[in-house]
């Protein structure tokens, strides 16, 4: 086949056969779409395609990453997202959602939607209980609503729940003694039960790097999956990893509530890049490599032992409007850049292969033109002001601490946010300005960690949501240019 170019998809999957290995049959991934320039949904499914993901899990159920994802043959999740929780507790709504998201892509060459995702994490202790009285309602009414439209052997409706609805006992810390949360033990046990009846299984998200975050006494090596060296005793069970023990606490609490044998799907398993000491590529890397490697060995976990999981990546891309308030890592989850390039190497095989996924093909992107502190300026008296207005309309999230822009000198700072400010407005020569503190220029500022973003073609890419950063971030950057320029 000399001269013959091969599709990079077509590549891997030969790979694959050639070595008797799956090519990620049972992995997902979450696609989001709070970014200020998105990638083109047919460009998304393509990369999905060529890395062979066969499943995927939206936020919502807008009609563009649905259209693109039509013909596929990717299973999807779709979603109702918590606002509309309320709204589904009537069935001729839930019912008309149905016909609108799930039927009207139920043909042939159509959307393979296998699961409705009936809100997200609404039950977190932060919400205050907003949604307490609604989910259950609004389950019931889509999977009702499901059984109608004679779709619900094929498409069930989950919730996909944060790992805080359930927990051992301070008392006994230990998986077997798992339970859910006491103020919403008995809504729970109605809704594990639903599932079950309905043929539906529980969905969870499980974060080992937040139980890293802001714990300086959490054991680092817990939060992967190489070892331990003080694993949790549970009985006959050495622990030697946060997410076997936190799946296993589930486990314990499913069948305390009834439902030992209910299947579980992970929802959201990651962790990002950027915005904290511990969100670094290598530390995801190490990560992925060693969930990789227990799928690839249908490990399961001690109380589920042999089995494989069923997981959805958290997330597929970088999204740079993301709400910042749980923290600066936020808008840093992906295995992909904001532009679909891979950030490091991972082997979704669980052969711990040196190999990247493949990155997005096609990407149009701006002129190379960055926007950077004009040091010849007059005046600078406006530079904090003028700093702390781009990173609120922009993302500055990568000059916080411990970050891959932290340690940069007060001019690289204010430059980092100058053209995190020009880039999201589309390189408009206006956006330059800041008073005549910030010119542009063809020289790549970019250092050795830190990299300043060209962004996507807008022709090319979605609208522009608008990007707000908590005031937390900009003391830190504001207090560098006040006391060091």
């Amino acid at each position: 086949m000399a001269g013959v170019a091969v599709a990079p998809r077509l590549v891997l999957l030969l790979l694959l056969a050639v070595a008797g290995l799956p090519a990620a049959v049972g992995l997902g991934v979450n696609w989001g779409t709070m970014a200020s320039h998105q990638l083109p949904p047919s460009t998304v499914v393509r990369m999905l395609q060529d890395n062979g993901i066969k499943k995927v899990k939206l936020f919502d159920a807008d009609a563009e990453p649905l259209g693109a994802l039509a013909g596929s043959g990717i299973e999807v999740m779709v979603a109702i997202p918590n606002n509309m929780l309320d709204m589904m507790t009537d069935y001729d709504t839930a019912r008309e959602w149905v016909h609108k998201n799930v039927s009207a892509y139920n043909f042939g060459g159509g959307v393979n939607i296998r699961y409705v995702a009936v809100g997200n994490e609404p039950f977190l202790s932060s919400l205050n209980g907003t949604f307490l009285n609604v989910t259950l309602p609004a389950l019931q009414n889509i999977q009702k609503a499901l059984d109608e439209a004679g779709v619900g052997d094929t498409v069930k409706a989950t919730v996909p729940l944060n790992a805080d609805v359930y927990q051992s006992p301070k008392d006994n810390q230990v998986p077997s003694a798992g339970r859910f949360r006491p103020e919403i033990s008995g809504l729970m046990t109605e809704i594990v039960q639903f599932l079950n009846q309905s043929g539906a299984p529980f969905t969870v998200n499980i974060y080992p790097y937040l139980s890293l975050y802001g714990n300086d006494d959490f054991p680092l090596d817990f939060a992967f999956f190489d070892g331990a060296s003080s694993p949790v005793v549970d009985g006959n069970i050495q622990y030697t990893n946060v997410f076997d023990a936190n799946f296993d606490t589930l486990v314990s609490a499913l069948t305390a509530a009834g439902v030992g044998g209910l299947p579980v799907i992970v929802g959201e398993v990651g962790w990002p890049t950027d915005g904290e000491k511990h969100a670094t590529a290598a530390y995801a890397q190490r990560f992925y490599t060693g969930l990789f490697r227990k799928l690839a060995g249908n490990a399961g976990t001690p109380l589920r032992p042999n089995q494989y999981i069923e997981i959805y990546l958290f997330s597929l891309i970088d999204e740079d409007v993301k709400s910042v308030d749980p923290g600066y890592f936020e808008r840093h989850w992906g295995v992909m850049r904001y532009d679909g390039q891979p950030k490091y190497a991972m082997d979704p095989t669980g052969q711990g292969r040196n190999t990247a996924l493949v990155g997005a093909r096609g990407v149009e992107y701006l002129p190379r033109v960055w926007c950077v502190l004009n040091a010849n300026a007059a005046n600078m008296s406006k530079l904090a002001d003028s700093v702390g207005y781009a990173c609120t309309n922009a993302d500055c999230t990568s000059l916080s601490l411990g970050s891959t822009c932290n340690g940069m000198d007060a001019a690289g700072n204010a430059s980092y946010a100058f053209n995190a400010y020009f880039q999201v407005q589309d390189q408009d020569e206006v956006a330059c300005g800041f008073d005549g503190l910030a010119v542009s220029t063809r020289q790549d500022p970019s250092t050795g960690t830190c990299n300043f973003t060209i962004q996507l073609e807008t022709t090319s890419a979605g609208g522009r949501p608008t990007v707000l950063l908590t005031t937390a971030l900009l003391a830190l950057v504001l207090a560098a240019m006040v006391t060091m320029l």
